[in-house]
């Protein structure tokens, strides 16, 4: 094992390092006064059950990043491993919804179709955290789908699934 020290010389090695810990892919998504963003994360997890929070972040140097984090309301999609054309479209832009449709969700926020879950949530809290806001956000509605649809997975730098092990 190769052990270093983080410093702003070594984020290659440090990104490679956290790429080694796979997550799971979501797509959030607000109503803000240009219309609705998107953007995707896999930076998503759950904080508490009472009450229920959740928690993301975005990026400071992001163009998106402003309009997140001065949403009073917000929507976390859990996006299946046949998604990834949808994770990519909104990693790389937030305002193109028009391959995707969606409905207004309870809040407000665009709640697009066929992903695994979808939390609305209020936004509770934003810390600023280095480079990055977590935004926290208390869960107010909730759905799965009833299928048994696998989850799409960010690890080393890319997209997949998740095999059991045997």
């Amino acid at each position: 094992m190769q052990s270093f020290t983080p410093d702003p010389t070594r984020t290659t090695d440090l990104r490679r390092a956290l790429g080694q810990f796979g997550t799971g892919v979501a797509l959030i998504t607000a109503q803000t006064d240009t219309g609705p963003l998107g953007m995707t994360a896999n930076s998503f997890s759950s904080v508490s059950l009472d009450p229920p929070l959740v928690l993301w972040s975005a990026a400071q140097s992001s163009k998106r990043h402003d309009p997140f984090t001065n949403a009073s309301a917000f929507c976390i999609h859990v996006l299946s491993a046949d998604q990834t054309e949808l994770a990519m479209h909104f990693a790389a832009q937030g305002h193109d919804f028009a391959p995707y449709p969606f409905d207004a969700g309870p809040n407000g926020a665009p709640t697009l179709h066929g992903c695994l879950a979808t939390f609305h949530c209020d936004t509770y809290a934003v810390h600023k955290a280095g480079d990055h806001s977590i935004i926290l956000g208390q869960i107010t509605s909730a759905a799965t789908q009833p299928d048994e649809r696998d989850g799409l997975l960010f690890k080393r730098g890319g997209f997949g699934r998740f095999t059991p092990a045997s």
